[in-house]
């Protein structure tokens, strides 16, 4: 048994819906945004810090974890959650994204992927088998398959070949995981408490910005049977308007019992925008990796708090959240954390990026539920909240 979904409510005037995914380790509702928590960490925050700011759901990355410690350490120790201290739900994408970006280190075959640590240049394969019995030894709840991202912008004939690799490994993905998923989990997995819900294995929609191999991927990816479907290769230099309307199409197509995932993505704009058009979840590094580099987002938009300007400034990041870090501390603080080159600057940034995403997402939610949702995506796109300026 896999994950189940749940349709709790939908938006009358977009295709926006709330829902449950109920998982081994917990349930979540959606709208979500998932921390990316790359080598089983998300940088700069303690498992504790990521409950209070409301992570329900986390994401951790299979080439770097296969890579160091290696997933059959991880499965030694009782699967992913039981090494980091996570008792809620895990999703592991396939580490393709990342082997398809070691430029010039990797080989793209019918079997799979050839390619080179980025630590050592030691030389690796992942096949589609592979990657999902590494998936299951770190014992995620929400397992990803390999697929074949290409580079933006691509042309039609690599975007088909993509499209035609990516299902032919999707099938031997969903073969491998169907004999296997009973068998290969983590310990910490099998004693979830949970045991009427396993694994669960999405399928990955390709074609770049062509709406054509889009509608075949998507076809063929629906017509094979998984449990959530993603898409995938956005974000990923294509305009704001090609993001928005391939999501939309791919979306048109799959089905809605199921969860819709968008990898990678992306502003605050990006996810209200989409949940408009029916995806459920999302994740990306923006909002830490903005924070290690001191850029906050606010109410008023985004706030690059390594600016002289702030140095003598009293108040909060942001007068509307209600973070620890906005009720504590004030940006004079912060800034002269980063000018110092404290640590606890990244920390603080960080954990008020997330509470900003989440919260938001949290506000999205109600708003589906009570059926205000036209209003606040009409108010979120027009008001300060999305007056983005860099200072």
């Amino acid at each position: 048994m896999g994950l189940k979904f749940t349709v709790v409510s939908k938006d009358e005037s977009t295709r926006a819906r709330t829902g449950i995914l109920h998982t081994p380790h917990g349930d979540v509702e959606t709208p979500i945004f998932m921390p990316v928590g790359t080598a089983g960490a998300v940088k700069a925050m303690t498992q504790a810090q990521l409950e209070e700011v409301g992570a329900q759901i986390i994401l951790g990355n299979t080439y770097h974890l296969c890579m160091r410690p290696g997933h059959e350490r991880v499965r030694e120790l009782g699967g992913l959650h039981r090494m980091m201290s996570w008792p809620h739900p895990i999703l592991t994408d396939s580490g393709g994204f990342q082997v398809m970006s070691l430029k010039g280190l990797g080989k793209v075959t019918e079997d799979g992927v050839w390619f080179r640590s980025h630590l050592d240049g030691s030389r690796h394969f992942f096949s589609p088998e592979s990657v999902m019995e590494s998936q299951l030894a770190l014992g995620a709840d929400i397992l990803m398959p390999l697929d074949e991202c290409v580079d933006y912008p691509a042309s039609h004939e690599m975007l088909k070949r993509s499209v035609r690799l990516t299902g032919r490994w999707a099938e031997r993905s969903r073969k491998f995981f169907a004999e296997n998923a009973g068998k290969l989990q983590g310990r910490d997995f099998a004693e979830s408490g949970r045991a009427e819900i396993g694994p669960s294995l999405f399928g990955i929609v390709q074609g770049g910005t062509d709406g054509s191999l889009r509608r075949e991927s998507a076809l063929e990816i629906v017509e094979m049977g998984f449990e959530g479907y993603a898409i995938g290769g956005l974000s990923v230099g294509e305009p704001k308007d090609d993001l928005y309307g391939m999501t939309e199409h791919v979306a048109g197509f799959l089905p809605e019992d199921r969860p819709r995932y968008l990898m990678g993505v992306g502003t605050p704009e990006d996810l209200v925008r989409c949940v408009a058009l029916g995806v459920d979840m999302f994740d990306c590094v923006m909002p830490t990796r903005n924070a290690r580099n001191g850029c906050v987002f606010t109410s008023e938009g985004k706030l690059v708090i390594k600016s002289a300007r702030y140095a003598q400034d009293p108040g909060p990041l942001d007068a509307r959240c209600g973070c620890l870090v906005c009720r504590r501390y004030s940006r004079a603080y912060i800034r002269h954390l980063f000018a110092v080159g404290e640590i606890s600057a990244c920390m603080l940034a960080t954990y008020h990026n997330l509470w900003f995403y989440l919260d938001m997402m949290k506000r999205v939610r109600q708003a589906i539920r009570f059926g205000g949702f036209g209003k606040f995506l009409a108010g979120f796109l027009a008001g300060p909240e999305q007056v983005s300026r860099s200072v």
